[in-house]
């Protein structure tokens, strides 16, 4: 048995009950062809990056899986005909995550520094480019000289 990651994205419209279903259906599938679904994970209705099928939103769903080729084989073969949903991708992994996946957990403001403990934008060190100084003294853009002008001829 080999492990693999599902992740697949419904349509904004089904209700979460659907979505608890198409899971459940889904796990049949794996279990019907000797495969275990070891972990599932509804990371909710979450925006998308761009429009799919004139959706701008989605139910995003993480399965953990252990089973054989041919179960995954016919785990897609189903999601692609099942017309809830709009986007899945399954990929072949090492070990099965244990706890929480990336997406779950939660990065609030707690965990972020303070802005007080970056250098603000004016506050760097420029050490690098020298002195402003040594770079002459700078005439006003328009400014012209009398000897160039018309008037002074």
């Amino acid at each position: 048995m080999a492990f693999y990651e599902n992740v697949f994205i419904a349509r904004q419209d089904v209700s979460t009950a659907q979505v608890e279903a198409m899971v459940a259906q889904f796990s049949e599938i794996i279990k019907g062809q000797g495969g275990e679904v070891t972990k599932t994970e509804q990371w909710g209705l979450r925006n998308l990056s761009y429009r799919i099928k004139k959706n701008k939103k989605g139910h995003y769903v993480l399965l953990n899986i252990s089973a054989s080729g041919a179960a995954i084989a016919e785990l897609e073969r189903n999601m692609r005909i099942h017309e809830d949903l709009l986007r899945y991708l399954t990929v072949r992994v090492e070990a099965l995550e244990e706890g929480p996946s990336a997406m779950l957990l939660n990065k609030g403001r707690d965990d972020r520094p303070d802005r007080g403990d970056r250098p603000r934008f004016g506050d760097r060190d420029r050490g690098d480019r020298g002195d402003r100084g040594d770079r002459g003294e700078r005439r006003p853009r328009f400014e012209r000289d009398d000897s160039n002008s018309a008037e002074a001829n």
